[in-house]
C-alpha cells in the first residue's frame, strides 16, 4: 500500500530538479544576452563601412562611406598612413582622421570615374591593434538613393516626405584656408537653409528609431592632428549618443535657427598643426556638408 507521503516524495524530488533545470537554462540564456550586448567604452576597434554608390549626370559615380567605431565613448585620432588609408589610388581619399564613437552613415565620398567598371576601393583602418577593411564596387545591390538615406536617418519611410524633401544647403563665408595661432579664438561662419521638410520633431531616442526632424547646423573636427578644438557657442554632437547632447537622445529638439540662416562660432585650438574643419546641415533625413582647413601656429 503506498500512502501520499510516499508518493509526495518522488515528486518534490522531480519537481525540483525541473525548477533547478529551469533555473540553470535562464541563467545560461542571460549569460549569453549580456555577453552579446557588452558594451565598451574604449579599448575596441573601428570597422570601416561601404554604405553604397549612386550615379551622377555626368557619367561618374559617388560611393558613400561611413564606419562602425566599436567604443562607446573613445574618439579615436587615425592619421592617413598605414594606419588609415585607401587602395587603389590612396592613401588618401578624404576619410576622416578624427573618429567618433558609435555607428556613424555616410561620413564621407569618394568620386569614381565612368570607367570604373567591375574594380573595388578598399578602405583599410587599424585601431587599438586591430586591422579591418572595407570593399566598396558598383554592384547592382548596392545602388543607394535619397529613400535609402532617409530611412537610415529616421528610421522609417514615408512616401511623401521623400519624394517633397529637398536636401538641405550649407556653405562657409570667406576663404576655404585659413590660419590661426594656439589659444586664440578663430571666427567662422556658415549659411544654411533647408525646406521645412521633414516638419520639426523630437528624437524618439534608441538605436533604431532616427535622430531628431528639422534643420540644424553644428560644426566639429573632421581631420586633424591629435587634439578636438573647442568651439564656442558649445556645438551638439553630431554622432549618435543615446543619452545626452545628441540629435539622437530621447527628447533633443534642434535649435531654434537664425532668421538670416547665419550660423557663427568661435573656434580656438590648444595644438599647433592643420585642421579640416566640417560645418554639417542635417534636417532628419538628409545632409549637407562643407569644410576649411585652418593651419594652427605655435604661439610667438
Amino acid at each position: 500500500m503506498t500512502t501520499m507521503t510516499d508518493m509526495g516524495g518522488p515528486r518534490r524530488r522531480w519537481t525540483g530538479r525541473l525548477v533547478l533545470v529551469i533555473f540553470v537554462s535562464l541563467c545560461l540564456a542571460v549569460a549569453v544576452t549580456s555577453d552579446a550586448q557588452v558594451a565598451y567604452l574604449r579599448g575596441q576597434n573601428v570597422a570601416p563601412s561601404f554604405e553604397g554608390w549612386a550615379p551622377n549626370p555626368d557619367g561618374s559615380f559617388t560611393i558613400y562611406f561611413g564606419y562602425m567605431n566599436r567604443n562607446f565613448e573613445e574618439h579615436l585620432h587615425i592619421p592617413v598612413g598605414p594606419n588609415n588609408f585607401f587602395k587603389p589610388d590612396g592613401p588618401d581619399r578624404g576619410q576622416p582622421t578624427y573618429v567618433f564613437p558609435r555607428r556613424n552613415r555616410d561620413v564621407f565620398t569618394v568620386i569614381v570615374p565612368a570607367d570604373f567598371g567591375d574594380q573595388e576601393l578598399v578602405w583599410t583602418i587599424t585601431a587599438n591593434g586591430k586591422t579591418e577593411n572595407t570593399h566598396a564596387s558598383l554592384l547592382p545591390g548596392f545602388i543607394d538613393d535619397q529613400r535609402i538615406i532617409y530611412r537610415q536617418h529616421t528610421g522609417f519611410d514615408e512616401q511623401g516626405d521623400v519624394e517633397r524633401n529637398q536636401l538641405p544647403t550649407v556653405c562657409i563665408e570667406g576663404d576655404r584656408d585659413r590660419m590661426a595661432t594656439v589659444g586664440q579664438r578663430l571666427s567662422l561662419s556658415a549659411v544654411a537653409g533647408d525646406d521645412g521638410i521633414p516638419a520639426p520633431q523630437p528624437a524618439a531616442g534608441g538605436p533604431f528609431r532616427g535622430s531628431a526632424q528639422g534643420l540644424r547646423v553644428a560644426w566639429y573636427v573632421y581631420r586633424g592632428d591629435g587634439t578636438e578644438a573647442t568651439f564656442e557657442p558649445r556645438q551638439f554632437k553630431v554622432f549618435p549618443d543615446f543619452k545626452r547632447g545628441s540629435p539622437w537622445t530621447r527628447g533633443w529638439r534642434p535649435p531654434p535657427l537664425p532668421e538670416d540662416g547665419r550660423h557663427p562660432v568661435q573656434v580656438m585650438f590648444d595644438h599647433p598643426g592643420r585642421f579640416v574643419l566640417r560645418v554639417l546641415a542635417h534636417d532628419g533625413g538628409a545632409t549637407d556638408s562643407a569644410e576649411i582647413t585652418v593651419d594652427v601656429h605655435a604661439a610667438p
